[in-house]
Formats: structure tokens, sequence, C-alpha cells
């Protein structure tokens, strides 16, 4: 058989065991983070977070045809983009380490191929493809409908493209394939911008093919065009062309007075003219160069072209508008991620740096009624000098963030960072810690799936820990076969060809280690962000490829070659085998349906036309998939806080979205235009005790001089807050809760929490849809959004389910909850939705554990309230039912559940408590002996968190009569607390 066809088959059937892998593992519905937005965003082509996936949309809608009608199913269709794009991912890799491997055994032509180096080529390129297959990010990304997938498919295939166009001899036919890689480029911007990291890389390969004798000299230039082009494409073309076309725009409108979008369509005419002219013209004049080149940019100009959706569909007002980026100006604002502010990158401020000034920088504009209007004018901080650095890596002022910088360099509070701390940090934490320890997750192994887990050596994968750790699904030990297959292919291909060499090692490099210093990121991240570096990886499973050579090679040395390559590929092998096994069950997403069904619950928790609002991705971007996709609870309007703080947010509120009617205000639009004076309000002392919020938002209404003490900003006159209520007219509404008709006040009264001075946009808004309601609007906040908001809301808000309505009746007790049992009752015990939670076969991480822990909250929150009522049947009831729909053999206890052993007891379940605490108990013992022992300053959350089951527990226990095992649990406490202290202290 031709080595062609043997490649052809090889390569195919990859691509089958990798798709069929993920097909099996990929998640039914819309897992949690991006996921359900850009799903929902999908379905409906609507506008997500910039800068957008316009590409990603277009196909998202086009699957979702696949789910022919079934809303239920649209998500699984969906996520089969990620699940086809990884598959195909796979089979380039495995015809560009067949390319490489030719290259590298020195066969030119397929007819110089032997059987012994076939069986060589093909065992490398399936175990480099395996390798990838299988490993832990890029599989995470496989099985959800996110970019990940798609933008490492463009990256595969350009790669495998200027392969292909390096075997091309014909110049004419050669050129076909830079045109189509420069179109593949322009697709992938409308997917993610990793793909265009690589075009140093591919610039290497085309010199080398192009200069027979490689210098130095030529190599810095080859990095400095293709440093151009990249420029060009991600500074120039993605956020320039439309700038361009603001400038024109303005000028356009504002100075000639034509109507809106002339200017842009002049100087798209005139961009496409000139490139039409200078295609004709380079062709006329046998220019190829010239040709191919604009050739090249016209195709990426085709590609970026989806970017057309976002305008489009932004100018129907679709529910997710993100951004409205309805016209040119808002559009660059939208790409250009302005929203998200700027890390600084080759010079900047130390976290210890005062602000001296700040420098006004040019003019933004906005669509106003015939023109165009300047809205506010960019702002940067001028730092001091004597704060400041080349490279900055400690930048943040964020406590989190200083804390984070003082323990990695060992810097005291107030201490100034040297530029060797600043190095320290980049190296230690930026490099080894946010990559290095990413890597190791990929080929040598994994501690945990806890957030913050370190990776695995084979010492610590065979030592005996906790079952908590032990039976832990994300705990996978590869015994770093992965990683010495890796490091004796890289070797092997630097002995082979020093050019090839360079040319992988710059993937390496430009998708890993060149990304850190790029971004930039802060020290601590809200999720593990591993799926970036997933090009480095691709580059490093090229080299586990290249060990199937290496070592079939020095077998045939003492052998047959033959045997050499069968026994080559056969060990290597090993390294895909030992990561389908060890990582198959943290990546089987297969009837996982919570992250779903924690949104239906909270929506579930509010009465109709509610306005909820939320404080991060996982409890937003689920909510809008239920709403969106499977038409679930549409009367309620979601409205994420961080987004609250944003004019064109704010006026998206104001009109009816589905049954959802508009938000009540007092302020106008005008009053929350961004630059105005209520984007910050600070608190000043008037000697005002208390201001009444209604008069307080005619006072702003009507831009009352009295409270504009700054140029730029009105004031907060005092710390408190007071609504007056009209009783008579909430009891007519009915939305007082039966037995609390007697907490119902004449003056609802609130303060700023401690620390906080001033109103955000969103807290004025918020206060804006309290007052102006008046209760007759349902208006609730979650947990993350009351921990958010800048006033404290906590003696007013009654739990129904999963949210917290706010109504005028006061908490009689702060210190405890405040619930309505009877409409909590009923949305836990009939309302809401539990599908696969009692199922040990499924596989749950970190992310959906959280989110049982807090379902498992609210069912002790409200076991509690009703024992506190005497009602102590319903109380047994409710927490039986929990045990039942989350058990610990499907979904381990977590501290949540000392809180439920404790209303075990009360509720007159000794037995089922008494069991659970030994449970409990005894994993916090095993587990905290097992953390002290390790001493790892990054464990102490873990630490302190088990520490606090067993000190909740032997409480539980005394109190309830179980004195033998409570002085168990209090004897392992005590001595924990003593080795830690003893730790402590010699440290």
């Amino acid at each position: 058989m031709k080595f062609n066809r043997i490649n052809n088959i090889g390569g195919w059937s990859v691509f089958g065991i990798a798709t069929l892998v993920y097909l099996i593992t990929a998640e039914q519905t819309a897992s949690f983070w991006d996921c359900g937005e850009f799903i929902a965003a999908s379905y409906k082509l609507m506008v997500p977070h910039p800068p957008g996936a316009p590409l990603f949309l277009l196909l998202g809608r086009l699957f979702s045809f696949l789910a022919l009608g079934d809303v239920t199913e649209v998500a699984h269709w969906i996520n089969m983009i990620s699940v086809l794009a990884s598959g195909f991912t796979i089979l380039f890799l495995f015809w560009t380490i067949s390319m490489f491997s030719r290259k590298l055994l020195g066969l030119r032509s397929v007819e110089d191929i032997t059987v012994p180096q076939s069986i060589l080529i093909i065992g490398a390129s399936a175990v480099g493809a395996l390798s990838y297959t299988f490993s832990d990010s890029f599989w995470f990304s496989a099985v959800e409908a996110e970019v990940y997938a798609l933008s490492s498919f463009f990256t595969a295939f350009v790669i495998w493209a200027i392969l292909k166009w390096d075997l091309v001899e014909d110049e004419s036919r050669a050129n076909r394939w830079l045109i189509l890689i420069a179109y593949m480029m322009g697709l992938s911007i409308g997917v993610h911008l990793l793909n265009l990291v690589t075009i140093p890389a591919l610039g290497l390969i085309y010199y080398f093919k192009k200069y027979k004798e490689p210098t130095a000299w030529g190599i810095i230039a080859t990095m400095g065009v293709s440093a151009f082009i990249l420029i060009l494409i991600n500074n120039i073309i993605i956020p320039g062309l439309p700038s361009l076309a603001g400038s024109f725009e303005i000028f356009f409108v504002n100075t000639l007075g034509l109507p809106f979008g002339s200017g842009a369509l002049f100087i798209g005419t005139a961009i496409i003219g000139a490139l039409i002219w200078g295609i004709i013209y380079s062709n006329k004049k046998q220019k190829p160069i010239l040709n191919t080149s604009l050739l090249g940019l016209a195709f990426i100009l085709i590609g970026y072209s989806s970017y057309a959706l976002v305008v489009i569909r932004s100018n129907y007002n679709t529910p997710i508008n993100e951004n409205d980026p309805s016209d040119v100006m808002s559009f660059v604002k939208y790409l250009k991620r302005e929203q998200y502010g700027s890390r600084p990158l080759l010079k900047g401020q130390y976290y210890t740096a005062q602000v001296i000034g700040t420098k006004e920088g040019d003019p933004v504009y906005v669509k106003g009624k015939d023109k165009y209007e300047i809205e506010e004018r960019k702002l940067s901080y001028e730092y001091d000098p004597a704060h400041t650095t080349f490279l900055p890596r400690m930048y943040s002022n964020s406590p989190q963030h200083v804390q984070k910088y003082m323990e990695v360099t060992g810097l005291k509070k107030g201490q100034k960072p040297t530029f060797i701390d600043n190095m320290t940090f980049m190296f230690k934490h930026q490099m080894g810690w946010m990559y290095m320890r990413y890597f190791m997750w990929n080929f040598a192994g994994r501690e945990s799936d806890a957030q913050n887990a370190n990776w695995l050596s084979p010492i610590e994968g065979l030592q005996k820990v906790p079952a908590q750790l032990a039976n832990n699904a994300g705990r996978n030990n590869f015994f770093m076969i992965p990683l010495i297959l890796g490091i004796i292919g890289m070797f092997f291909q630097y002995s082979k060809s020093k050019r090839q060499f360079a040319e992988v090692t710059m993937l390496f490099f430009l998708t890993g280690l060149a990304l850190i210093l790029y971004l930039n990121s802060p020290p601590t991240e809200p999720r593990e962000r591993d799926y970036i570096y997933v090009g480095s990886y691709y580059a490093f499973a090229i080299w586990i490829g290249f060990a199937v050579l290496a070592l079939g090679e020095a077998i045939g040395r003492v052998s047959s070659k033959k045997l050499g390559a069968i026994l080559g590929t056969a060990l290597c092998l090993s390294a895909p085998v030992i990561m389908a096994q060890q990582g198959w069950d943290d990546h089987n997403r297969s009837h996982r349906y919570f992250s779903v069904d924690t949104a239906k619950n909270f929506l579930s928790s509010v009465a109709p036309n509610a306005i909820l609002y939320t404080g991060g991705d996982n409890d937003t971007f689920p909510l809008w998939y239920v709403q969106e996709v499977e038409g679930f609870r549409t009367d309620v309007r979601v409205v994420v806080l961080s987004y609250y703080n944003t004019d064109w947010y704010i006026g998206q509120m104001m009109r009816q979205v589905y049954e959802s009617e508009p938000f009540p205000f007092t302020l106008t639009k005008a009053n929350y235009k961004q630059g105005g004076l209520n984007d910050y309000l600070p608190y000043e002392d008037l000697k005002v005790k208390v201001i009444d919020v209604n008069q307080y938002l005619q006072l702003l209404k009507n831009n009352d001089k009295r409270l504009k003490l700054y140029p730029s900003a009105n004031i907060v006159p005092s710390r408190t807050f007071s609504i007056k209520i009209d009783k008579e007219k909430v009891r007519k509404l009915g939305i007082v809760p039966e037995g609390m008709d007697s907490l119902l006040v004449d003056n609802m009264v609130f303060s700023l929490k401690k620390g906080k001075n001033a109103l955000e946009k969103k807290d004025l808004a918020i206060l804006d849809n309290i007052a102006t309601a008046n209760w007759e609007r349902p208006i609730y906040l979650n947990n993350t959004s009351m921990q958010q908001v800048n006033f404290d809301l906590s003696q007013w808000a009654i739990q129904e389910g999963n949210a917290f309505r706010i109504l005028p009746i006061k908490n009689p007790n702060p210190k405890s909850d405040y619930v309505d049992t009877e409409v909590m009752y009923k949305n836990l015990m009939e309302n809401f939705h539990y599908r696969e939670l009692d199922n040990p076969n499924v596989y749950y991480n970190e992310d959906y554990r959280n989110f049982v822990l807090n379902q498992r909250s609210s069912f002790n929150t409200l076991a509690e309230a009703l024992l506190n009522k005497g009602e102590k049947e319903k109380a047994r009831k409710a927490l039986l039912f929990s045990l039942e729909k989350m058990p610990d053999i499907a979904v381990p206890y977590d501290y949540s559940s000392s809180r439920t052993l404790s209303l075990l007891f009360a509720a007159g379940e000794n037995e089922k408590a008494i069991e659970m605490s030994k449970v409990l108990g005894d994993r916090s013992v095993e587990m905290v002996n097992y953390l002290v022992d390790k001493g790892d300053g990054s464990l102490g959350y873990e630490i302190q968190v088990n520490l606090v089951i067993l000190g909740e527990l032997q409480r539980a226990l005394y109190q309830n009569g179980e004195v033998d095992l409570a002085k168990k649990y209090e004897e392992a406490y005590d001595a924990a607390v003593g080795r830690l202290q003893l730790n402590r202290n010699n440290f």
C-alpha cells in the first residue's frame, strides 16, 4: 500500500477515535462560565461579550437547526462544534507530525519511504496526535460550546497548510496555499485571536524554504517581517480599520453634515476599490509577491467580514446586546475591549505607586440625534516615577492582588518592590505557577480538580493520601511519561534538524511563555486559565510524536529497523493510553445537568415579572441560556451588576423584553449617561443624618447644584437612606408573607456598608428601581449581588428559594436568616430541579460542587426557619429530601453539611445525624492531618474549612449528648491546631 494512502487512513482513523471520545464525553447541555452565553447568543444570533465571536455564532446557529425544534437539544448540538473542530484539530496534527517526520528522516519523496519508515512516521503521528487528544486542557475545551476548540482547529490547519506549501515546488501552485492560510486567519479572527501568534513560526518555515543557506540576519529579518504582519492584522486591520472608518464617519457627519454611515461607507468603498486596483495592477505587471500579498490581504478581510454580524444584529436590539455596538463608534470600543481596561506591558507602575495626576486623551464619541457627540474624554493615570519600572509585573493595587504579590516575593506591607522582586514574581508566579503548572498538568499529572491544585509528580502520586483526595476524579498521575517522551522527541529533533527545531520551538514559545509576557495576567483569577496556552501543548505533542522516531531508530540499531519501529511505537503509545485512562473520569461530562438546573432554580425562586440582580458569570450566563434557548421564565429580567454600571445596559432595561416589562426609573437615560455626573457618587458629610431616596432621585434628576461639589460628580450627602412606605398599599398588593404583617415598617432605612464611601452607578440604578417600583415590581438579589451592592439590604432581604426578595419588612433578628417558609418550602420541594445529583457515576467538578453546596445551604436555611417556627416535621422532610436528592455518594458532603447534621438532631433524626457525623468527621480528620503535615501555604483555605467542620461537629455532638464522639473530634481538632501552630513557629 502506498504511503499517502496509509497516511490518509491513519489520519482519519485518529480523527475517528478523537471525535468518538469527545462525542461520548461531551457536555449534553450548557456548562458553566461563558458557554451559556455563547449558546444563547448563537441560537438567536445576539451580541455576546467583547470582542465577540461572530463566526462561532454563525456556525452555532447552523448547528442549532439539527435540534429539529427540540430546544433542550440546542446546547448539545452547539457543543458539537467543539467536538468536530477538536476532531479535525487532531487530524491536522497527525498530518503535521507526518510531514515533519518525513523531513526529519530526509524523505522528500513518498516513493522513497520504506515499510519500517512508514511504521515510524505513522506511529509518531498517531502517538503525538493521540497524546494531544487526551491532554487535560484540550480535552476540556473539546466538549463544550466555547471558542477555544474552534480556535485550535484554525491553528492546526494553518500549520498543516504551511507544511503543505513547503512541499509544493511549483511557485504558482504553492502561492494558493498562502492565500488559503490568509483566508483561514481572517476567518479565525471571528472566533479568537490565538491563531495570529503562529505567524512568526510560519514565517520561519517560509524563510527556510526560500533560503537554503540561512543567516542570523536573515532570521532576524524574517522575525521582523512576521512581527509586522502580526501587528498589521492584530493592531491595524482588526481595530484600526474600524477606527479609521470612525474618523471618516465623524468628519463626514459632523463636518460635512452627511447622513450617519456615510463616512464608513466611503472608507469601505475606498479600501475595496484600492485592493481591486492593486490586484489587477500586480497581475498585469507580473509582480507575484505583490499580487500574493494583496490577495492574502483581501482574503483576510473577507474572513474578517464576519464581524458585520455584530453591528447588524445589535441594530435589532436583541435581548443580549452587550455594549450595544450598533454604530461605528461603539463598534470600535467593542472590538478594542475597552470595558475591560488595559494592563501595562513594557513600562508601568508598581502596586505601591501613587497617582500624581491624570492625563486627558482622545474624545469618546457617541451617536446623537443628528451628529456624533463627545461623551467624555479618555483619561489615563500618571504615577510617581519612582514607583514605575520596565516590564511591570506587579502593577495591580487590588488588595487581593497585593496580598499575593507579597506572598510570592516576601515583601512586607508598604515595602516598595525592586526590579529583582518584579522579575522574581514573573518567573516564579506568572511563568511558574500560571504557565508551568498548567503545562505539567497536561504532561505529568494533577493533584486534584480543585482551584489552585498543583501538578503531580510520580512519587507524590504513589504516596498514601486521604480518601477524599484519592477519590477525586481530577487526580491524574501520568508518571511523567508524556513529559519524558516529549523531551526525548525535542532533543531528537534538535539533533536531526536545527531549522525544524527552531520552527516548533518558536510555535511552543509564542503560544506559551510569550503569551504570559504579553497578557501580563493579574496574580489571581476567578478560574484556571490553562485553556489559553493549548497552542504550546500542541507543539509539545509534536515532540512526543518524535519520541517514536528517536526510540525506533535507537532500537533499530540493535535489531531490525522494522522491529525498532514497532517497539518504538508500542512503547510510546503508553503516553496517550495512560492519559486516556487517567483523564476519562474527570473529562466525561455526560448526564450532567446542574448548571442548567441551578439556573432554573434561581428563576423559580422569584415571583412573576421579577427583576433579579446577579453578580457573576456562573449565576448569569446559565440563566440567559435557559431563558433565551429553553424559553424558561422569560417574564423575569436578569440583570448582571457588572454591566449595570454602564448607560447602554441601563438603557436596555428601559424597554420590554418578552413578557418582562420595562424597568421603573425616576431618572432618565440622560441622567445615567456615561461620563456624566452619576458614574460615581462619593459620600460627603453634609451633616445630613438620613436622606429620602425619592427626594434624592428628584434632586439628581433636576441636576440640583447642591449635589455638585465636584466638577465631574454628584455627591451622596448621607450614609443612610430611607424610603417611605405606604403600608396599606403594600398590604393590598398581597406581598407580605404570612405572619410578618407586624414587621411592616413606615420607613425602610438602610446605610452604606462599612468601608464603602460612595454609590456606583449600579447602586444608584438599584435604588431608583426599588423606590420607583413602589413594591409593584418584585425585586430580588442573590448571594453574589448582595455582596456587590455598596449599601446593606440584608435586613430587608427575605429568602424565597435561592434568591432574596427585597420587601419593607424588617428582620427583627439580623443575625439569623429571614425566610418566607411557605414560599421557600414549595420552591425547594416542588419547583426546583435536581437531575442526576444522586447519580454516583456522574462527574461533578468544583464549579458544580460549589453550586450543590449553595443548594444544600438553602435547605439548611429553610429547615432552621421551620424549626424556629415549631414546624419540626416539615423541617425533617426538607432535610431528608435534601440528602435524598444530593447524597454523599454522588456529591461528597461539604462544610454546609456540618450545619445539616445539627439540624437533623433538632429535627429528631439522631441516627442519621450520627451517621453523617462519622462520615464527615473522619473525612475531615484525615484531610486536615494530611494538609497540616504537607505544610503547603497554598492549602490554607482547605485547612481552615476542615477545622471549621470539626469545630461545628464537636459542638453539635456535645449539645446532643454524643460525648464520646464529640471528644474524638475535639482531640483531633486540638491536635491539628497545635501542629499547625508549631509549623508556623518553626517557619
